[in-house]
């Protein structure tokens, strides 16, 4: 399809523990269409970050086996080298970190930061490079951006930092941009304002948007389409709209129960069972989300799940989403 920027088809990323491999990304197949923001949603441990640094291998790759195929203009990405990965990476596909105290080099300057990918990737020459940064620092809300150019990343404040790490991602115009949490290390009135820019810098740069996060208030607000993830699978794929309109998998369900309502006298939030479980102990047959339910009865689960389209492109792993209720409502 030509709306297609991205296809990721049965991508599986295992990390080396004691000399085996176990799966963090367990066979994901999705597409990213041009001009949308697609979001990852789940828990931390689920393989969202996993997924995400895989697209580019930007993962130690002496104890990462990457597998499948991620197909980016015309070409699958986990065949390159990496000369040829670096010519992608900043200039077509770019990623914004979730932590830019450690994702901007503490001893250069920002300003030059921005440059390196300018310098890579393009033609320009110093002056040029200079003009590009100060006016991409002022189209992320610098409010002094020669000064911001020529200060080192501690001099600025968290939410300066970040919008900084956007500047160096938005260096080369990239046609896909990977948002790794990029809000979690910020307080509440920063984290709307990071959004806010993220939101208007996509819709003028027409670019897509895939963002990682755990936050479904951020999901909401930003997403058009949404993937919730678990335990290293894409367990229910639909529309933003759909998603918070009509969950059906009982994790997503579980998700949205647990977030506190202000319209709703509750003495105590919905929580969900036990914890996601470590590479090492990963169930990796059946429902991998059974043993968080224990009330539900085992037939509700398929043997060996798939996918069901239960309504338009919304798409639900294992039949157990059909009769899933939750303990304190009794049996269905």
């Amino acid at each position: 399809m030509d709306d297609i920027l991205l296809s990721i088809n049965n991508l599986r990323t295992s990390f080396r523990i004691d000399g085996q491999y176990y799966a963090a990304v367990d066979g994901v197949s999705i597409d990213i269409m041009h001009n949308e923001v697609f979001a990852i949603v789940g828990e931390s441990g689920c393989g969202k970050s996993a997924l995400s640094l895989s697209i580019t291998k930007l993962h130690n790759m002496n104890y990462t086996r990457i597998e499948g195929e991620v197909n980016f203009n015309g070409q699958n990405l986990l065949d390159l080298n990496e000369s040829k990965l670096n010519k992608v990476r900043g200039k077509d596909i770019s990623v914004i970190f979730q932590d830019p105290l450690t994702a901007l080099n503490p001893v250069i300057r920002v300003g030059p930061q921005i440059e390196e990918s300018l310098t890579y990737h393009t033609n320009m020459n110093k002056k040029e490079k200079r003009d590009r940064a100060i006016k991409l620092l002022s189209e992320v809300g610098m409010v002094n951006p020669e000064l911001t150019y020529a200060s080192f990343p501690h001099e600025l404040s968290g939410g300066m930092r970040q919008r900084a790490t956007i500047a160096v991602s938005l260096a080369c115009s990239p046609k896909l941009i990977i948002a790794d949490e990029p809000t979690t290390a910020l307080d509440v009135t920063i984290q709307a304002q990071i959004l806010d820019l993220l939101r208007k810098l996509q819709k003028e740069t027409q670019s897509s948007i895939i963002l990682i996060t755990h936050d479904l208030g951020v999901v909401a607000e930003m997403a058009d389409r949404v993937a919730v993830m678990y335990a290293g699978q894409i367990v229910e794929l639909a529309s933003a709209n759909d998603l918070f309109k009509n969950p059906q998998h009982p994790y997503t369900r579980s998700l949205l129960a647990s977030i506190p309502n202000v319209g709703e006298d509750l003495h105590r939030l919905n929580a969900i069972k036990g914890i996601v479980p470590t590479l090492m102990y990963m169930p990796r047959e059946g429902c991998r989300f059974s043993h968080r339910t224990p009330w539900i009865d085992g037939s509700m689960h398929e043997e060996n799940p798939d996918y069901h389209e239960v309504r338009p492109n919304h798409f639900v792993f294992c039949t157990c989403y059909k009769d899933f209720y939750f303990e304190n409502e009794g049996g269905a």
